[in-house]
């Protein structure tokens, strides 16, 4: 998901490839395709496509995947599509943007 981007490198997201048993979980729950099954392991394909939803992480019965979630400012994202880049905002008292 090549277009769903804000900054490259800011995600909170963390796995840990030793803790994983394949069990494939957060490659389903993910919207943006950022696991992918590679062989009896998941491997990270698309770190920067992580918009921190935290669906992975919960759904991880090894805690091989964190996340803080919100951090990578989906909302954001979501605000620039709908008011435009230049208008777009977190929303929230104290948002990160």
């Amino acid at each position: 998901m090549q277009n769903f981007r804000y900054l490259p490198g800011v995600t909170t997201l963390e796995y840990e490839a030793d803790l994983c048993v394949g069990c494939g979980s957060c490659e389903v729950v993910c919207p943006h395709g950022v696991f992918a099954m590679n062989g009896k392991k998941v491997r990270l394909v698309d770190k920067d496509g992580c918009m921190e939803c935290g669906a992975c992480a919960l759904n991880c019965p090894t805690a091989a995947i964190r996340v803080t979630p919100g951090v990578g400012c989906a909302a954001y994202i979501i605000s620039g599509w709908i008011h435009g880049r230049e208008n777009a905002s977190c929303g929230g008292e104290g948002g990160c943007c």
